[in-house]
Formats: C-alpha cells, structure tokens, sequence
C-alpha cells in the first residue's frame, strides 16, 4: 500500500463527504446496515452497526486521518482458555485475508482491523472493505469461540 502524504483540510473535507454519501447510500439499501453514526464534531469518525448471522450486531468504526482510512471492529474479549490454540487460529486466518488482519487490542481483546491509503476512498473500495469486515467477522466469530471459551459450550457428543 503507498501511503499519500498528508492531506490538507479541504481534501479530508471532501473525503468526508464522499464516505458520508457512501454509507447514507448504504444505510439505505444494505439490509445489513442496521445504523450510522458520527463522532462529535471535528472527529472524522464514523459507527456502522451491522447485523450478522453468526454474531447478531457488530460494529465497524471508521476513522479518516492524515494518510489513511482505518477500519476496525471488537472480535471478542480474550480468551479463557486454549489461548495458545487460539491464537494461532486468528494467526492462520490473518493469512488468508487480504486488507485486515486480527490484533490484539485495550485489555488483550481481539480485533479485526486495517486501512487503505486516502486516495482509495471511492464507493468500490469502502464496499470491499465493508462487505469483507462484514464476512471476516461472521464467518470466523464462532469457530473462534468454540476454540477460546469452549467450556462454555456443550459437548456435542454428550447428547
């Protein structure tokens, strides 16, 4: 990824509007956007509630800086258990990914985020990275439970 230099006031301004239009067009046709909100003013910041299948909600938090677009959603809490399995399991899917990558985050919780360079804001680049936000975080949200919290689960041979 090459990483523009930084942008002046009026080119953050006109990103703004470009990913404002963006998700108010989402909002409004993608039944998986649930909600949008802005951070206070003079945040460049942006909450995309999400519904999924496999995780009920989630949220993806955008935030516009100097250079970048970075993108992020809590995955889970850490780990009770199996953690070394655990995380070599996120390790091997980070592999597979392309733009996002698992990480740990404020008290060790696991999320999924990355960023694209600020002149990839267009409408085809914020749908990849919504639409692959979006399955990342519901396809690989229970295996990793069952993996890190699997007491928690009934055995499936116990019934």
């Amino acid at each position: 990824m090459s990483v523009s230099g930084p942008a002046s006031t009026g080119e953050l301004d006109a990103h703004e509007i470009v990913i404002d239009s963006w998700l108010l067009s989402e909002l409004e046709k993608n039944p998986a956007v649930d909600a949008v909100e802005r951070d206070k003013p003079g945040e460049r910041r942006w909450f995309v509630r999400m519904n999924g299948e496999q995780k009920d909600a989630f949220t993806i938090r955008f935030h516009l800086r100097q250079r970048t677009l970075h993108y992020e959603s809590f995955f889970c809490p850490a780990p009770e258990e199996n953690e070394s399995e655990f995380y070599f399991h996120l390790l091997k899917r980070n592999a597979k990914m392309y733009g996002a990558a698992f990480a740990i985050g404020e008290e060790d919780a696991v999320f999924l985020q990355g960023q694209i360079d600020r002149s990839q804001i267009v409408a085809d680049e914020l749908d990849r990275v919504l639409g692959s936000m979006y399955f990342w975080v519901d396809r690989f949200f229970h295996p990793a439970l069952r993996i890190g919290f699997a007491s928690r689960f009934p055995d499936p041979e116990s019934h």
